[in-house]
């Protein structure tokens, strides 16, 4: 007596539902980044240099890190929610919840980011008469990049705990930063990718990359926030 052969069911309604919640989201998720930097975004479709104005341009992103907290918490709703799917809300409710925190945190990251820049620039045009230059600059560019580490995975944090103090989120991040620094480099190369599409095609850059590539960023982070809170 022959076997039956096995019929393929195919994916089903759930994997097709799961499918259609993280494009809507993503695809949600850009309009939203978009909307809440448009100054940012419509500086750099009208600047053909951006670099050779980059205080001004670091001035504007103060409005990136509310952002991300919107866009982590929409991100977050969708593992919570399954299949009720609702990233303009989730954004919403984020960005309002940790506004404030967030905020700080984006004044303080541009704040440093701008005195690093100016440090740099200084160097680089006074290389000749000051001694150690050459050991400065990569000691700057690390500052920098701790900087954005840190400022993305606490703004992560504040979205994962939103009852907890800042300055507990801000020692958490830096253990975390530290502590996995593979994923903070990859969190470094993904933000990279992203200023880099945002840079040279603005406005299809910015509607294409971010989300996706934030996504990635929001798991990282999550999962090192969780695995810190199961250790016991």
């Amino acid at each position: 007596m022959s076997a039956k052969p096995r019929r393929w069911a195919g994916p089903g309604f759930e994997t097709f539902g799961s499918i259609f919640g993280f494009i809507y989201t993503f695809l949600a998720g850009n309009v939203l980044l978009a909307a809440a930097n448009a100054p940012l975004v419509l500086s750099l479709s009208l600047v053909a240099d951006p670099a050779a104005s980059w205080p001004f341009f670091l001035a504007l992103s103060v409005t990136i890190a509310p952002s991300l907290a919107g866009i982590f918490a929409a991100f977050k709703a969708l593992n919570d929610d399954g299949g009720a799917v609702k990233p303009v809300a989730g954004f919403l409710r984020g960005y309002k919840r940790s506004f404030a925190k967030a905020a700080l945190l984006g004044v303080g990251a541009a704040a440093m980011l701008m005195f690093l820049g100016v440090d740099l620039a200084v160097i680089q045009n006074n290389s000749a008469s000051l001694p150690g230059a050459a050991l400065l600059v990569p000691l700057i560019v690390v500052a920098a990049a701790v900087t954005v580490t840190l400022s993305v995975t606490a703004i992560a944090g504040v979205v994962l705990l939103p009852e907890a103090r800042l300055k507990s989120v801000l020692k958490a991040a830096l253990y975390l930063a530290v502590q996995r620094w593979y994923l903070s480099l990859a969190m470094l190369i993904l933000l990279g990718i992203i200023v880099s599409a945002a840079v040279m095609q603005p406005v299809l850059g910015i509607a294409l990359a971010p989300a996706p590539l934030l996504f990635v960023i929001w798991s990282n982070a999550s999962y090192a926030f969780h695995a810190v809170l199961r250790t016991p």
